[in-house]
């Protein structure tokens, strides 16, 4: 009996320095993946700096969002206005054939002169930040 209680303590011994040697065991495993996605975190709290080069895209874009806001305001409104048109000369064509050919073609008209706009828009925006756009690609090739 004494000899099965050295047998039954051994293990448990060996059981304790086993846990012992893991707990004071250092293990580091390296990810990529999470390296990147701490840096993107991190980055998300990190004041933002000033980029010449994102400033001057960043002026170039507002130079053509309000004439791509009109035009696709002009283009829908122009399409629905021709849709309209085309119903009446479609559906009622004893009693609306030559109204819906007239507001066909002021459908037509409208979605005609979205481009122009966009263009007319655009050109008067980019010539009120001309100025700080030929500043900062001054600064950006200099």
């Amino acid at each position: 009996m004494v000899i099965d209680n050295m047998e039954e303590s051994m293990p448990k011994t060996e059981e304790k320095h086993m846990e012992e040697a893991e707990k004071e065991r250092f293990e580091y495993t390296y990810s990529a993946e999470k390296q990147k996605e701490v840096e993107r975190i991190r980055k998300k709290y990190l004041p933002e700096e000033e980029d010449k080069m994102e400033t001057l895209r960043k002026l170039d874009r507002s130079a053509e969002k309000p004439g791509q806001a009109i035009a696709i305001v002009m283009g829908t409104l122009g399409s629905l206005i021709f849709g309209i048109g085309m119903c009446c000369v479609m559906l009622w064509a004893e009693t609306l054939f030559v109204p819906g050919i007239v507001i066909g073609l002021i459908g037509m008209l409208i979605v005609s002169l979205a481009y122009p706009m966009y263009i007319r828009v655009t050109k008067k925006q980019r010539a009120k930040i001309a100025d700080r756009v030929l500043e900062l690609s001054k600064e950006i090739c200099v």
